[in-house]
Parts: C-alpha cells; structure tokens; sequence
C-alpha cells in the first residue's frame, strides 16, 4: 500500500510541474499549447517510470549500492576536477557549463561500471543499516561441476532448501561445455545434462544464480578444484559438491562444504537392528551365502543367507547398518518362510 501512494504521489508531482514552470516564467503563461505538451511530456514520463519499476520486480541491492555510491563520488570528483582545471578555461558561462556536464557524465560513468564490476570483492550497502550482534551476511553457494551434472541439486533447491545465492562460476560452465563436446557418447551426455540443468536454475525466476566472470590473480596455475577452493575463500562462500576429493581438499583449506550425497543420505530413513525389511535380492554377495539386494532409494543390502534366494522378495531382520560419505550399508539376515518368488506363475493347462 505504501508503494502504491508513494507512486501515486509521483504521478501528481509529475502532473503539478507545469504550473510550477508557469510561477518561475519557464513556460509563458499565454502559451497554452504549450503548457499542455509539458503536462503530457511530464506525466508519460513518471508513467513509465512507474511500469518500469513495477516489471523489473527482483532488484539486486548490490547493484543499486554501486549506482549510489558512484554517482556520489563521481558528481564529487567532477566537481573537484572542474575546479581545478577553471583557471585554464575560456571565459564564458557556456563553456564552462558544457565542460562541468561532460566531466560528470564521463566521471559518473567510469565510477559506477568500476563498482559494478567489483562489486562481488566488498560488501557494501548503502540504503539499509542493521545493527545486531554476530550478525553475518548470508554466505552464497558456489556449485561445482559433479553437483550440476548429477541433477538433483536442481530439485533441492526448487525445494526451497538453499535461500542464498548461487554462485556459478565461469571456469566451471567451460568444463560443462568441453564435457559436453566430448566424443564418447555417455560423457557427453552427462555434460548436456549439466548444462540443461543450470539453464533450468538460470530460467527460474525464484533461484538467485549469478555467473561468476572474473578470474582472480590466484587462479594462475589451478586446477579446477582449488580454484573453487580459492573463489569460496574470496567471497566467503560454501561449496555444493558430490566430489569426495574436492569435498577433502576443500575441508583441508577450511572452506565450508555442502556434499549433496551427504544431505541425500540424512534424508533416507533408519533402521535399527531387530526391525524387519522387505527387499529384493538381486545377485550373489562377495562372501558365501550371502545375497545382495537394494531399497527404492538405492541403499544397499546385504542378507546372510540369502544367496539361494537371488531373485526373490524376503523379508529380513537387520543386524546392522554401516554409514560411510559413501552411503549407507544395510547388513540383515534372512528369514526362514518370507521368500517371495517374484516370478509369475507357469498358465494352467
């Protein structure tokens, strides 16, 4: 409600002008076409003014603190600078006018596209300050290639489960692409999937996706794994992997991570032993006897006893559960009387 009277009260600003041109003799008052054109002029102006405000509705504070802040200290600088450089200036009310416009334009211009573009090397906000104890801006998330390419990092975050910023960095869209121009057909597949996958986060209109484009003087010479490290370190990030080395490297560097097979096995459901499962075995286990099986959420089970019964629905009791980074083992024995043979039955004659 409050926008919409501040956007009204716009309009009427816009509408009112003229008259206020009409008391200072900007607009002669026996000119009333004139007059006319100027309310016309004014008011279409504050309308799409306003409708361009209403449709650009995501707006990034970051980018609104730089034009601020640059617009600022250009206007100062082009000041300064015309002071100093009067003395030596045609005399002339005119030419000293068109010299002070030109050195705001080009010294406004050259310190808004300079904050623009370092923007992401400092936390600077202008129109908001909060103070509250041990309060930290939300810390962005970096994707890295394995997390695009596996897929489901898309379905997490649909599900609202990341609220920061995503952070993509340009190196790691060039690995995608040369994945995907690969000459062997499952590579390459793999790298069309990953760049389907971040052009359904980039056309989402309610996921935060920024391209990372600058290389940083600490990129010289890494490979792609530490350069994620160092980028999560320059804009004190989180990486989002299913990499185990990089998952290492970057605890090794201090660098907090999010492995996204960890958080998938936190969500699958526990069991503890004594309680009873159906599932499937599938084929023989390493060891004799046993019989290896899988749930629907792919956790692996291992049945003693239950390698005469490959093939078939049983019902086991578990005796253990093995969690690794890797997953999650299920280890169960077979009981007597619950194999289910999942074959149908031969036609009656």
């Amino acid at each position: 409600m409050s926008l919409l009277i501040l956007r009204i009260i716009f309009i009427l600003v816009a509408a009112g002008m003229p008259v206020w041109f009409i008391s200072t003799q900007i607009i002669p008052e026996d000119s009333p076409v004139m007059m006319w054109t100027v309310l016309i002029s004014m008011v279409s102006i504050a309308v799409i003014v306003v409708a361009v405000d209403m449709l650009i509705r995501r707006k990034q504070l970051d980018v609104i603190s730089s034009v601020y802040f640059g617009l600022v200290v250009g206007l100062f600088l082009a000041y300064v600078a015309g002071a100093a450089i009067s003395p030596i200036l045609p005399q002339g009310e005119s030419h000293r006018t068109v010299v002070s416009v030109g050195l705001a334009v080009v010294v406004c211009y050259i310190c808004i596209s300079l904050l623009l573009q370092t923007r992401n090397d400092f936390r600077f906000i202008i129109p908001y300050v909060e103070f509250s104890k041990e309060a930290k801006g939300r810390r962005p998330y970096i994707l890295d290639t394995s997390v695009v390419i596996d897929g489901r990092i898309a379905d997490v975050i649909e599900a609202n489960l990341f609220d920061s910023q995503l952070i993509m960095p340009r190196f790691v869209i060039s690995e995608l692409q040369g994945i995907a121009d690969s000459d062997d057909r499952l590579r390459r597949g793999r790298g069309r999937r990953g760049l389907d996958i971040l052009n359904r986060l980039r056309t989402n209109p309610d996921v935060d996706l920024q391209i990372y484009d600058r290389d940083l003087p600490e990129f010289a010479g890494q490979s792609v794994d530490l350069r994620l490290v160092s980028l999560a370190k320059h804009v004190d990030g989180k990486l989002v992997t299913n990499d185990y080395n990089l998952n290492k490297i970057a605890r090794l560097h201090g660098v907090g991570v999010i492995n996204l097979n960890d958080v998938a096995n936190a969500l699958k459901p526990i069991f503890l032993p004594g309680e009873h499962v159906n599932v499937r075995l599938v084929k023989p286990g390493e060891e004799p006897g046993q019989g290896v099986g899988y749930l629907e959420d792919g956790t692996m089970v291992v049945v003693e006893g239950g390698r005469d019964h490959v093939n078939e629905q049983v019902q086991i009791a578990v005796t253990s559960v093995l969690q690794t980074s890797a997953g999650r083992m299920i280890f169960g024995r077979f009981e007597e009387g619950t194999a289910e043979n999942g074959d149908e039955p031969p036609p009656q004659g």
